[in-house]
């Protein structure tokens, strides 16, 4: 499979669990994946939860974290625009495939990337019910929405989300406002 690597920007959050300081970089599919079941799954875990199954990665988080107070949110774009990504947040922080990071980064950063492409682009915030997320019916019951179910991959995409959640290590609630504090003053003197 071939991929064109994008570079997104310098100013891309360096937090706890995020890409480790590193330019944040968009890949782009040269060929249409998503219609293809064995390409889709075989795509490298970040743009597998990146570009089609972030709905299931959030899930995963809710599940493993049912005591923080975080819920799914879906960035649903204008109508005309694709450009479609669910994360989960508690209003501040917020984790999808990049670790985790405050609401607004992630919001700057979608926004950024799809403006650079999609000139005019704009979208409305939808928060989700955690069920949504893993029911093809329900998901069509909110205007404009249609997921993937888990099991609708060409393998079962919740225990993948499951072992990729693994990877960022305990994600309970306070972890970034913990770093945020540990780390205020001595990052260019920044607060966040």
């Amino acid at each position: 499979m071939h991929w064109q690597r994008r570079t997104i920007g310098s100013d891309w959050p360096r937090g706890r669990n995020d890409i480790k300081g590193n330019v944040a970089q968009m890949f782009v599919p040269k060929v249409d994946v998503k219609n293809d079941p064995i390409r889709r799954w075989h795509r490298p875990d970040r743009h597998f939860f990146a570009n089609g199954a972030c709905q299931v990665l959030a899930f995963a988080f809710l599940e493993r974290y049912p005591d923080v107070d975080f819920q799914a949110r879906w960035i649903k774009p204008a109508k005309g625009f694709t450009g479609n990504h669910i994360y989960v947040t508690d209003g501040i922080d917020a984790f999808d495939y990049h670790g985790l990071t405050t609401e607004q980064r992630l919001l700057s950063l979608v926004f950024r990337r799809c403006r650079r492409f999609f000139p005019g682009w704009d979208a409305t915030l939808v928060d989700l019910p955690t069920e949504v997320l893993v029911s093809e019916h329900r998901s069509k019951q909110i205007d404009g929405l249609w997921l993937r179910e888990p099991k609708q991959f060409l393998h079962d995409a919740l225990p993948r989300a499951r072992t990729f959640l693994d990877r960022f290590g305990e994600l309970r609630a306070g972890s970034v406002k913990t770093l945020r504090r540990r780390t205020a003053g001595h990052v260019h003197g920044s607060n966040d």
